[in-house]
């Protein structure tokens, strides 16, 4: 797949086992670890929804409440709830779809994006279905979600996961930069794509003769390690280690986060993301579950933006937790390469656990 690093970092029964490969910068030659610092994508979600949780737990919001309660301007705000922003199902357009965001981010790396120019993108498009009559996976729902716990939380989105997230678990290396703020605390690696920002933004494929080019080394992946994640803020601004997400995953899965009302809310909240496939992959409040064999499911997430591709997941049943993390974005064959990893990854774990593993299809991408 040509990437240049990449981290897998699992604890099972059996103990805690890493796998490192590469380099954290291309044309030196710095192994990454668990503990280098990398962009993780959309594994933010979790961390927002369980926020939002968090504050229902409190009594500060209801899941019933509707988004037009925070955000006046949200179309149809009265009829999509913040249930229905958790598990993907308002209707509203995905801004990150828009070329209009790719091409300024490319224009402009460095600039910084407010939660309201992101929403602008979106509420600028029709909705693409009525609120809870089907699955979109869709960044907009999680801005908006930003804007709910910093309403209803009273303070900056950054600080309340620092006071009710990374502090009580003990996440010392993860965080949420400020919008200005273009990089990533040491020890960190760069991150890679080929092409411009639209080819992990909008599941633009790559054409055979960009795919060639890599191939053979005429083309070299661009470093966007340093692009500002702040257009994905509450959906997949934050940064972290993989001994970090191993921590986190698995004190969310195990009930560490929520009292056990709340856990049991969290767990029920999944629901099929294709109705007509009910044992595939489900989709609740910042979580995807799946059961891939007889004897082994995953909850988990997965992360994707320019540079980095990563997934994250616990088996409560065997007590399994995984992380993985690639600083290539896609392949060149266009494949997100963290998540390409898996269906090896989960063959070796559970032949080890000496569980039978099913042909079921491996988690897809969550963005």
């Amino acid at each position: 797949m040509l990437v240049p690093g990449a981290v897998v970092l699992l604890r099972t029964p059996q103990g805690r086992f890493e796998a490192v490969v590469g380099t954290t910068e291309l044309g030196a030659s710095t192994p990454p670890d668990t503990g280098t610092h990398f962009r993780i994508a959309s594994n933010t979600k979790t961390l927002t929804a369980a926020l939002i949780v968090l504050l229902a737990q409190e009594g500060k919001l209801s899941f019933d409440d509707p988004i037009s309660e925070y955000v006046p301007e949200t179309p149809n705000g009265e009829n999509i709830t913040v249930a229905q922003l958790l598990t993907m199902r308002s209707g509203l357009y995905n801004y990150t779809a828009s070329t209009e965001l790719a091409a300024a981010m490319d224009a402009d790396p460095a600039k910084a994006w407010t939660p309201q120019e992101v929403l602008d993108i979106a509420f600028a498009q029709p909705p693409d279905f009525p609120p809870g009559t089907d699955y979109e996976y869709s960044n907009t729902n999680y801005a908006l979600l930003g804007l709910v716990a910093e309403a209803a939380g009273g303070s900056p989105l950054a600080q309340q996961f620092q006071d009710r997230l990374f502090g009580p678990l003990g996440l010392q290396q993860t965080s949420l930069p400020a919008i200005e703020d273009t990089a990533i605390p040491d020890p960190y690696s760069h991150g890679y794509m080929y092409g411009g920002s639209a080819y992990a933004l909008v599941d633009e494929p790559y054409p055979a003769d960009m795919q060639a080019a890599a191939r053979d080394g005429t083309l070299q992946p661009l470093d966007y390690t340093n692009q500002n994640s702040s257009y994905a803020t509450a959906a997949g601004g934050a940064i972290s280690t993989a001994d970090d997400m191993s921590a986190w995953i698995r004190a969310l899965v195990s009930g560490e986060v929520f009292d056990p009302e709340h856990q049991q809310q969290w767990l029920d909240s999944l629901q099929a993301e294709d109705p007509d496939a009910p044992d595939g992959q489900q989709y609740g409040y910042g979580i995807s579950y799946q059961r891939f064999g007889p004897n082994a499911a995953m909850y988990y997430h997965g992360g994707e933006l320019p540079g980095f591709n990563s997934f994250m997941g616990h088996d409560p049943e065997n007590d399994v937790t995984l992380v993985v993390w690639t600083n290539l974005t896609l392949s060149p064959e266009g494949e997100t390469t963290a998540n390409a990893l898996l269906p090896t990854i989960l063959d070796e774990i559970y032949a080890g656990l000496s569980l039978a593993p099913s042909p079921t299809p491996m988690p897809g991408p969550t963005r």
